[in-house]
């Protein structure tokens, strides 16, 4: 739309102008949003929508009230920058009509990590709060968890600390932000609080909505916006990876509206994040998911992070997720074939022998590969982690195993790396009476295992003599082991001998990945068997974290 000559462009609209005529690079789902509110400068008077400037800089002017209170910009005034400033005045300038009341009863964002969605969403809170003009307004911040919810209301508390003309209107109390001599208030809410009824929201903080198990929140916070003239549900958060959640059901449904989809007035977005076709290692393309690059956002910190998500697949997916916003799957390869293979380094078991390990057993159902995997840590005079890897399976119908599953089962028997048992299932017997021939060979320090089948065993081993010890397999204990092995092979300070069972089983591992970008080997979603990988990780959760014992005088090792 034309801008006359005796209105001066506003921030707001420079950075609109710029998009449009390309001199700004944004997302294409950004460009679309804006797109949209130029259409609508022109046609929205059809649908009983206008404008309001004034509206719009109110908002705008609020966050001069306002002060960052962490890190570099700590006690600074909160400045919007251009593309906040576009952001704030689409959403709040719009109207209807008849009315006044505001238009976007639904805000949804995402943003690469440190763009400060939590510092915007922060300010929009204390605006609904305190300068909105709604008698009674009940704001909140809402995660699955209250310390997440806590995350915008103590940035909106510590603003309101550091701003004497918020500090005069806002009192503060036990996660309580309320305007003295009114029934406005501000506290954070989760899903975990025993109920949520009765909750008459003028404006909801939805914070890192791509962490939100299931679909009950969100639908108690959208039932109660309709109490309400004119109430905002702020929803902010990074990709995520399930394309099963209430999160990228949102997502879609904003592509939908921004396409034409779905024509829904009441529905904003903006979403800051790589184009399908972009490639990820292309620097120009970051500031399409850090509008803020340069600011808040460093390109030295940026290519850090990219270097190492080059080097280590595993991180790839958490760079290109939180900070490029592009939503990956749940799970990826972890570990590349080229360095393991490289920790190829030529020992033999022989010369171990007496030196301290750690034992991994991961025990197989009956008719499968179980692995027993000792791992020796470094030395004062060798540095390397050697694996010893034992895997054990049923010796009946082994060339049926090996036709099905294109496996060279016998070849690996012949070769000595399977141990056969008798029969169609596994004698744990035997991986007993393995146990002890090592016992006697290495001083094994602790042996873990998961309790899943293996409760008569290991207390078995324990009568032995063996120091056993359970390893849960979530991502509370694999995080570390799993990260730590690939620094292992990255590094080639692992040294596992080119064992071909424990080589296959690592090309077929496919690791996990929570929203807190923590891992783990997923056997659920691995093409073949892993279990040689996950008793090594197993190992080393204990021995990375184990005091070496002394060696005693005398003991020599070859």
């Amino acid at each position: 739309m034309l801008k006359t000559m005796k209105q001066k462009m506003s921030p707001a609209e420079e950075f609109i102008e710029g998009v449009l005529d390309g001199t700004i690079v944004t997302s294409a789902l950004v460009r679309q949003t804006i797109e949209r509110h130029e259409r609508d400068l022109d046609f929205g008077h059809l649908r009983g929508l206008r404008f309001d400037r004034k509206k719009a800089q109110r908002v705008i002017d609020f966050f001069g009230f306002l002060r960052h209170s962490k890190g570099e910009w700590a006690g600074h005034k909160f400045i919007l920058e251009p593309w906040q400033q576009a952001f704030i005045w689409i959403l709040f300038g719009w109207v209807h009509a008849d009315t006044s009341l505001r238009r976007f009863r639904f805000s949804y964002t995402e943003l690469a990590r440190g763009n400060g969605k939590s510092t915007l969403a922060s300010g929009v809170a204390l605006f609904l709060l305190a300068a909105d003009g709604e008698g009674g307004a009940e704001i909140y911040s809402a995660a699955t968890k209250k310390d997440q919810a806590r995350i915008v209301f103590s940035e909106s508390e510590r603003m309101v600390k550091s701003s004497p003309a918020l500090r005069a209107k806002i009192a503060t109390f036990r996660d309580n932000l309320h305007i003295v001599g009114t029934a406005s208030k501000y506290q954070p809410l989760s899903s975990d609080k025993d109920s949520l009824d009765g909750l008459n929201i003028h404006g909801v903080i939805a914070d890192e909505v791509h962490a939100w198990k299931g679909r009950a929140l969100w639908d108690v916070l959208v039932t109660a916006l309709g109490k309400r003239r004119q109430s905002l549900l702020f929803a902010i958060t990074t990709a995520g990876y399930d394309k099963h959640s209430v999160c990228f059901e949102q997502h879609g449904y904003s592509e939908k509206v921004l396409a034409g989809i779905i024509e829904d007035d009441t529905w904003f977005c903006w979403i800051a994040g790589l184009d399908d076709e972009d490639d990820w290692e292309d620097e120009s393309n970051w500031i399409k998911a850090n509008p803020a690059l340069g600011t808040m956002v460093k390109i030295e910190e940026l290519r850090t992070a990219a270097a190492k998500a080059k080097e280590t697949p595993g991180s790839l997916n958490a760079f290109l997720r939180l900070r490029l916003n592009k939503w990956t799957s749940q799970h990826t390869l972890w570990m590349p074939m080229d360095r393991w293979d490289s920790c190829n380094a030529a020992f033999t078991p022989e010369s171990l022998h007496g030196r301290e390990c750690f034992a991994g057993l991961d025990l197989s159902t009956t008719t499968d590969i179980s692995a027993l995997v000792l791992l020796f840590p470094p030395i004062e005079t060798d540095k390397r982690w050697y694996v010893l890897p034992h895997f054990f399976i049923p010796s009946e119908n082994i060339e049926d195993r090996v036709k099905r599953d294109r496996v060279p089962y016998d070849v690996w028997k012949k070769q000595g790396h399977l141990i056969t048992t008798d029969g169609n299932v596994i004698d744990y017997d035997a991986i007993r009476l393995k146990v002890n021939e090592l016992g006697q060979l290495y001083n094994i320090r602790e042996l873990m295992f998961d309790r899943w089948n293996a409760t008569q065993l290991t207390t078995q081993l324990a009568g032995d003599g063996f120091e056993t010890v359970q390893f849960g397999q979530g991502f509370t204990s694999m995080n570390a082991p799993t990260k730590r092995l690939l620094e292992l092979v990255l590094s080639s300070e692992l040294a596992h001998g080119g064992n071909p069972v424990l080589r296959w089983m690592a090309s077929n591992v496919t690791v996990k990945q929570d929203p807190a970008g923590n891992l783990k080997p997923d056997k659920s979603k691995s093409t073949e068997k892993i279990d040689g990988i996950v008793a090594l990780c197993m190992a080393l959760g204990r021995a990375s974290v184990a005091t070496p014992t002394p060696i005693p005088a005398g003991i020599f090792f070859a």
